[in-house]
């Protein structure tokens, strides 16, 4: 009968890790991750902020650099635990994670929009209709790249600012959260 059933559209949120879902450890004004499950703590707005997300019917996806890896500071194992914590608290879909550090010259870490774009294949997401929150300017510059509007957390962290100007520029995960649910609901109006 015709052309069949329509594929509803699927949406995602992207969203950094360190400093976004959980407490980034600061240090003379970088941000850097946990060393462990252990010392991980989840954002206060976490869970309500991704409730909101997941509520308007977006995929959660965390895309990630952990370089600590290649660099031998840190494990696998020990990068999947915190995630696992993260998962058991959070309604996060999924992880795409980059181990690699920026001698590796990968396509996944970002600022280079690889994970966004493998995300985009696994999903069918169209990612000019999708968001990422990140709070350093390699999570905006990677968006940007993609082609899907940016949301920053500005911590005011030492260290450079986003190339290209942010969707928004907040100061929290909920206030992220809020901006991306009215503009999502602008956009179907």
């Amino acid at each position: 009968m015709g052309i069949g059933a329509l594929k509803p559209e699927v949406r995602a949120v992207f969203l950094d890790r360190d400093g976004v879902l959980n407490r980034a450890i600061v240090r003379d004004g970088k941000p850097y991750p946990p060393a462990s499950a252990a010392e991980m703590e989840l954002l206060p707005d976490a869970e309500r902020s991704l409730e909101t997300l997941k509520a308007e019917g977006f995929l959660l996806l965390v895309v990630t650099n952990q370089p600590d890896v290649a660099r031998g500071t840190q494990t696998i194992a020990e990068v999947e635990a915190i995630h696992q914590r993260i998962r058991a608290a959070l309604p996060v879909d999924e992880f795409l994670v980059c181990y690699h550090d920026d001698r590796d010259e990968c396509e996944c870490r970002k600022p280079k929009p690889g994970l966004l774009f493998e995300a985009a294949r696994r999903y069918g997401l169209n990612l000019e209709d999708c968001f990422l929150i990140g709070d350093r300017w390699r999570d905006i510059d990677a968006a940007h790249r993609a082609g899907c509007p940016a949301v920053w957390i500005d911590y005011h962290y030492r260290e450079r600012g986003p190339t290209l100007q942010p969707a928004a520029q907040v100061s929290s995960l909920e206030e992220a959260a809020g901006f991306i649910v009215s503009t999502a609901r602008r956009a179907r109006t």
